[in-house]
C-alpha cells in the first residue's frame, strides 16, 4: 500500500508492514534500541516545535528530572517531556504500581509533574526510516484521565495509541485510541501555550 499523508499533510504514516520489515532485514543498521528512540523522539520533537516558531532549550545531562526541552514564545513557555515509542503504546506509570490499583499509580504519577509540563508522544511504529513519526501532545491530566479510563474503568499503565481489548482482558473489546485533538499541529501547541500559561 505504501505510504499514505494524512490530510493535515504532517504526518507521514507507512501503511505497509512488509515493506518495512524488508527494509530492517536487508539493512546493515543496527536495531533501532530503546537509547536509540529515545534520541529519535527528542530530535523530531525539537524539530517539530522549531517549525512552529518556539525558541528550544535542551537540558543538558541524561535523565533530567520531568522534563527534556524547553519551548518558548516571548513570555510563553512550556516544559516538554518527550516519550519516544516503536511498539504503539507508551509505559508510564508501573512503577508506582502497588496491589493492581491502577488509579492510585496513575495519581501518583500526576503528582509528579508541575503545570506547565506537556507530554510529546512520538511513535515510530511502522514508520519508515528518514520520516516523521506521529506525534501527539497532551498534558499530564489529559493522560491520568485516560489511563484511568483505560480496560473499562479499571485502568492501566499503558497508554495505546490505538488497541482492542482482548476477549479475556478487563473491558474486553474495547476500543483505546488517541484523541485526535492531541496531534501536532501549530493549533495544539497555541492551545497548551495558552491555557497553561493563562493557568500559571
Amino acid at each position: 500500500m505504501g505510504t499514505v499523508i494524512d490530510s493535515d499533510g504532517f504526518h507521514i504514516i507507512t501503511r505497509d508492514r512488509e515493506a518495512v520489515a524488508a527494509q530492517k532485514s536487508n539493512s546493515m543498521i543496527p536495531p533501532f534500541s530503546s537509547r536509540h528512540v529515545g534520541v529519535a523522539a527528542e530530535a523530531f520533537a525539537a524539530a517539530v516545535f522549531a517549525q512552529c516558531g518556539l525558541d528550544i532549550s535542551v537540558q543538558y545531562g541524561a535523565n533530567q528530572p520531568e522534563y527534556d526541552l524547553i519551548v518558548a514564545r516571548g513570555d510563553q513557555m512550556l516544559k516538554v517531556s518527550v516519550k519516544g515509542s516503536k511498539d504503539g503504546s507508551w509505559g508510564l506509570t508501573q512503577s508506582h504500581l502497588r496491589n493492581a490499583d491502577y488509579h492510585l499509580a496513575v495519581d501518583e504519577w500526576l503528582r509528579k509533574h508541575k503545570k506547565k509540563t506537556v507530554f510529546c508522544l512520538v511513535q515510530f511504529r511502522d514508520v519508515a526510516v528518514g520520516a516523521t513519526p506521529r506525534i501527539y501532545l497532551a498534558t499530564p491530566g489529559e493522560i491520568a484521565e485516560r489511563l484511568k479510563a483505560a480496560s473499562g474503568g479499571r485502568g492501566d499503565t499503558i497508554l495505546y495509541e490505538r488497541h482492542v481489548r482482548g476477549p479475556r482482558a478487563a473491558g474486553a473489546g474495547t476500543l483505546e485510541e488517541l484523541p485526535l485533538e492531541w496531534r501536532f499541529s501549530t493549533g495544539r501547541v497555541d492551545e497548551l501555550l495558552l491555557a497553561l500559561c493563562e493557568a500559571s
